[in-house]
């Protein structure tokens, strides 16, 4: 999908980070806005900056019937390009973490963006065209997460999900986009909430160029920045063992 000026688009996660970054970038294109967050307030205030219509949808895409009533209410309105950015994760073993808040996660990161792939996919196919990106991680696209277990099992289920997703439209020859981002550390509060030190990495405004250029080219997984880029390349050549103790390291001096 090479234009994507005057297009309706639904962002999840809209109200801070990389979600409020596509918010901004499509606004430059022209396009028409659904922004959803948990937060009314820094929803409205977006709405009121981003110099486009926008329709705010304040929910909690953690519970299930939210995420119907969102469906519902935006499945009517054309949406050419759905960007499903609602996540969080969670720092610590699994012998420490809550189990009520590893389930919200399970629901957001991984329940949530199925749910609404379900929902737009079979209108984008109708009218072949249009586009769906899912934010995943460059965690999903390694062997597992020690003290960040269940977040990187969410975004290995974001990543593979959409890569197969991709392959079938291809197969089927249809003109609708689907992709996964996948960056490593990126500079917003996603690391503080899960409970990080700081926020750290690339920048969002470098993140969300990089995946508007790729998914213009078509890209399925879109891993924003050349040191994430080589370093995921080198771990094809070593034991999945030792990329796990590697990635455990890194994650416990995240604390």
């Amino acid at each position: 999908m090479n234009d994507f000026s005057n297009k309706m688009v639904m962002i999840t996660g809209a109200s801070s980070g990389i979600g409020l970054e596509f918010a901004k970038v499509f606004a430059q294109e022209g396009c028409h806005l659904i922004l959803v967050a948990r937060s009314s307030d820094k929803l409205h205030q977006a709405a009121n900056e981003l110099g486009v219509p926008c329709e705010v949808l304040p929910a909690d895409l953690s519970k299930e019937d939210e995420v119907r009533r969102i469906a519902e209410i935006a499945k009517g309105q054309g949406v050419d390009v759905l960007i499903n950015c609602a996540g969080f994760g969670i720092l610590g073993t699994e012998a420490e973490t809550s189990l009520s808040d590893e389930l919200s996660m399970i629901q957001l990161n991984v329940v949530a963006m199925h749910m609404l792939t379900k929902t737009f996919l079979p209108q984008l196919c109708e009218k072949n065209s249009g586009a769906i990106l899912n934010v995943a991680s460059v965690a999903g696209l390694l062997p597992g997460g020690p003290h960040m277990n269940t977040y990187y099992a969410t975004k290995a289920y974001v990543a593979s999900f959409t890569e197969g997703l991709a392959c079938e439209l291809r197969e089927s020859g249809s003109d609708v986009y689907v992709g996964a981002l996948c960056p490593g550390p990126v500079k917003t509060n996603f690391m503080v909430n899960a409970g990080a030190t700081e926020g750290f990495g690339i920048g969002v405004e470098e993140c969300v160029a990089y995946a508007m250029k790729k998914m213009r080219k078509g890209k399925t997984l879109i891993v924003p920045s050349a040191k994430v880029r080589f370093g995921l390349f080198m771990t094809r050549f070593l034991p999945r063992s030792l990329v796990l103790k590697f990635v455990g390291s890194f994650q416990k001096n995240k604390k």
